[in-house]
């Protein structure tokens, strides 16, 4: 008996051990998965915020100076039109974005499109394409005051009836100069502002033909109200035969590029004005390495596509040739994080976004001579530009070269397949 009791203490006793036992190696076991776990999210939300902030980054006075152009474009007296509706912007990485009024919109982003699709947070607001790519614009019937060119900009119905405007059987827009032989004051021509204004977002431009040659300044941009108070971005720009584009920002004192070294910034092109973006010093300006950016390399080259993208981090701009046009954007939904390294990046850091830009109205023109392409008549240096315009045409000044020279301007003009605006809804 007393065998029997003593067996079934020892029995009872290693039963007790061994579930405590087991429970301690259970409770070891939760606690190292339970560790292995926070680790693991700790590292995927570094590895996401890598990921989510090289989204996010990828997310004109005048002169011009051993080859360095500076380009601006007051908008003093010029009209614009259009209102806001909310003043929310983020970066592409995902963050709320808020659109302002549009007139000509798209609820279904990339029906129409024939790339690889991905995701994307950004939608569609307004587009302007085919037969109704006019519709949806002011066009300014005034002289040049901006820049004071040499041309009367005409209403739309003066436009049409000129053939200065036109929607081709492809169904691409052109816009164009007056090409009379002579004139005794200034030639016809087209300027174009949105009624929409937004104060964040991605703007891509489809082009297959920009004006080009001596004389010529044609520009696509955005601009804030009450210049240069709500800033202005220079997207495509240039004069009379260069061959890059540049792109430039024109503010208040304050806004700034940290650096002049391409590296630094990281961006592809080059900076070629001061660092500092202030309007009265011409603004901070950078060019596009690629030689078929602009004007007759451009157009031979069957033109290509130019983004934008403007939200409280910076602002960027990119280049692509019709060789090249990554497939998100064909497809209609936009991904700036795949497109690479822009060519111009201007970092929040040293200029405040949202403090220095407003509601930007989006704007085609084209203007002759003026502030810029007449004041580098004589000069030479530039890409596509290394004889000045003086020597290739045998005439000393650009306002009579222009006047008397309508055929010149054979190639002075716009030829777009399309004009889209995407958002990232709040």
């Amino acid at each position: 008996m007393f065998f029997c009791r003593s067996l079934l203490f020892v029995c009872l006793s290693y039963f007790l051990f061994d579930s405590v036992g087991a429970s301690n190696i259970a409770s070891r076991l939760v606690g190292r998965t339970s560790r292995q776990v926070r680790r693991f999210t700790q590292d995927f939300n570094v590895a996401l915020g890598v990921v989510l902030d090289s989204r996010e980054k990828l997310l004109p006075q005048v002169h011009l100076t051993n080859s360095q152009s500076v380009f601006c474009k007051s908008d003093a007296g010029a009209t614009s039109a259009g209102s806001n509706s909310s003043s929310s912007s983020l970066g592409p990485s995902g963050s709320s974005e808020s659109a302002g009024s549009s007139t000509n919109t798209a609820s279904a982003a990339g029906s129409t499109s024939t790339g690889v699709a991905v995701s994307t947070p950004y939608k569609l607001v307004e587009e302007h394409s085919g037969s109704d790519f006019f519709d949806g614009w002011t066009f300014t019937d005034a002289a040049d005051v901006t820049t004071h060119g040499i041309v009367d900009y005409v209403d739309e119905g003066t436009a049409s009836a000129n053939n200065l405007t036109a929607i081709t059987s492809d169904g691409t827009a052109i816009m164009r100069v007056e090409t009379t032989a002579t004139v005794t004051g200034n030639r016809q021509s087209i300027r174009i502002t949105t009624n929409s204004i937004y104060n964040s977002g991605l703007w891509i431009l489809d082009a297959i033909h920009m004006p080009t040659g001596c004389g010529t300044w044609p520009a696509f941009w955005t601009n804030g109200p009450n210049w240069p108070d709500g800033g202005e971005i220079d997207i495509v720009e240039g004069v009379g035969d260069n061959t890059n584009d540049q792109a430039t920002l024109h503010t208040l004192e304050g806004c700034s590029l940290a650096s002049s070294s391409s590296s630094t910034l990281d961006i592809t092109g080059s900076v070629i004005t001061s660092t500092d973006c202030v309007s009265t010093g011409g603004g901070c300006g950078i060019r596009a390495s690629s030689t078929v950016s602009y004007g007759a390399a451009f157009n031979s080259n069957g033109g290509g596509v130019f983004t934008m993208t403007l939200n409280s981090s910076g602002i960027a701009v990119w280049f692509f040739e019709r060789s090249n046009i990554p497939s998100d954007i064909t497809a209609g939904t936009p991904l700036p994080g795949l497109w690479g390294t822009p060519f111009a990046w201007w970092a929040s850091p040293t200029c405040n976004i949202t403090e220095f830009f407003g509601y930007q109205s989006t704007i085609f023109d084209t203007t002759l001579c003026g502030d810029l392409a007449g004041s580098v008549w004589s000069d030479a240096g530039a890409p596509g530009q290394e004889q000045s315009c003086a020597t290739r045409t045998g005439v000393s000044d650009c306002d009579t070269f222009v006047r008397n020279n309508g055929a010149s301007f054979q190639e002075a003009y716009w030829e777009l397949n399309s004009v889209k605006i995407y958002q990232i809804p709040s």
